[in-house]
């Protein structure tokens, strides 16, 4: 859908990118190279983490975060192993679970932060739990106090999904680092766009080294001399160059994805600013509304977007709230795939579905978001004032 008020995303870049871009082009070094390099020590740099590793998409993010925890000397993970996941997140969450014969147990979500519901998550570990994937939809971090609290005395990792969330906080730390590693996306309707793009963040010398590996054919021409994964090089450039340690792909972002990021991520705080702001109007137009519910913040959200659900007796249904949406010509989705258990692909997946999901369902039935941008739309959002029935 077309609109011309509220699209789900705009464009971020202006002449720097552009230039950015030429220069590459003029460089005539397309492949992943110096500029990646860049970004990455840009990336880790923002967050205030060891590493950060790109990649050509977010999707792709996730399949190494997860393939790098079974290549560890003491391996995370092995085929067969629970992870925990919460019921709404995007379908790249999940599949590399899947491709990884990993069991995927789904956990509720909270209807008003739309996020892990601790009591359920709870309830829902098992000695075979070895994972839990926190999914910070929609920008909103996960109450990470409390799920550490649940594993601190069990030999279960936490991991982020945090495509959705560059530039929140959890009290003073960025989302994608509370874990043993995360993902981000830099797709074109992220905080900062690349074209195509994503990037893991882990502390942990092991696992960089191991993803290096993997996004690389599984080769070891890109790690140090001295390694975690073959312990040393050969001096044999030659040898070194086309020997292959890791089962790995081929998921190397390109130069320009690289020295756009360069440019994007200098402006990451006066986005987030301006996301926040909008955010802050949303909230206060929202105060009180009789038909919907949105999203409660945890923290310190760097707001992807603004969800709207409807509540219960509130005399309306979504068809009514979409009818709207389309008169005033603001864009709308999904929450993200809604609750994915309700996806036909599920069939092909190994899941557990033994927990009550109707937080989930309710979601799925009932709610929708609208976009949120790195530039002032609170005018924008005043047209939500409208709604009656």
């Amino acid at each position: 859908m077309i609109s011309s008020n509220l699209p789900l995303a705009i464009s971020s870049w202006d002449e720097k990118e552009i230039i950015a871009m030429q220069k590459v082009i003029e460089s005539k070094r397309f492949s992943m190279g110096e500029k990646v390099k860049e970004f990455e020590e840009s990336f880790s740099k923002y967050l205030n983490c060891k590493y950060a590793v790109m990649v050509n998409s977010g999707s792709s993010a996730n399949l190494l975060m997860i393939a790098s925890l079974f290549y560890t000397a003491k391996p995370f993970l092995k085929a067969g192993d629970e992870v925990i996941v919460p019921a709404i997140s995007w379908s790249t969450t999940y599949f590399p679970l899947h491709q990884y014969g990993l069991k995927i147990k789904f956990v509720d979500i909270e209807k008003d932060t739309l996020n892990f519901d601790i009591e359920k998550l709870s309830k829902a570990i098992t000695s075979s739990t070895k994972l839990i994937m926190a999914v910070n939809l929609l920008g909103n971090p996960n109450h990470f106090d409390d799920i550490k609290s649940l594993i601190k005395d069990k030999e279960i990792q936490l991991i982020e999904d945090n495509c959705e969330s560059l530039g929140s906080k959890y009290k003073d730390q960025y989302t994608g680092t509370l874990g043993l590693c995360g993902s981000f996306s830099t797709f074109f309707s992220h905080h900062i766009s690349t074209m195509e793009g994503g990037v893991i963040a882990t502390n942990n010398d092991e696992i960089y080294q191991i993803l290096v590996s993997l996004r690389a054919h599984g080769w070891t021409r890109n790690l140090p001399k001295n390694n975690l994964i073959t312990g040393s090089k050969s001096d044999d450039d030659f040898e070194e160059s086309f020997k292959f340690v890791l089962p790995g792909y081929n998921l190397r972002p390109l130069e320009l994805s690289g020295a756009i990021g360069i440019e994007q991520i200098k402006k990451l705080n006066r986005f987030i600013d301006i996301r926040r702001k909008n955010a802050s109007h949303f909230k206060l137009i929202m105060q009180d509304n009789p038909y919907f519910m949105i999203q409660k913040e945890i923290s310190k959200s760097s707001w992807f977007g603004f969800s709207l659900t409807i509540k219960k007796d509130s005399g309306i249904q979504r068809k009514d709230l979409i009818s709207f949406l389309n008169e005033k010509l603001i864009d709308y989705r999904p929450i993200v795939t809604g609750s994915f258990v309700k996806q036909p692909v599920i069939k092909y997946l190994n899941v557990d579905l033994s927990q009550d999901l109707s937080n989930a369902d309710y979601i799925h039935e009932n709610g929708l978001f609208i976009g949120n941008h790195h530039i002032d739309i609170r005018n924008k959002l005043n047209l939500l004032k409208d709604f009656k029935i």
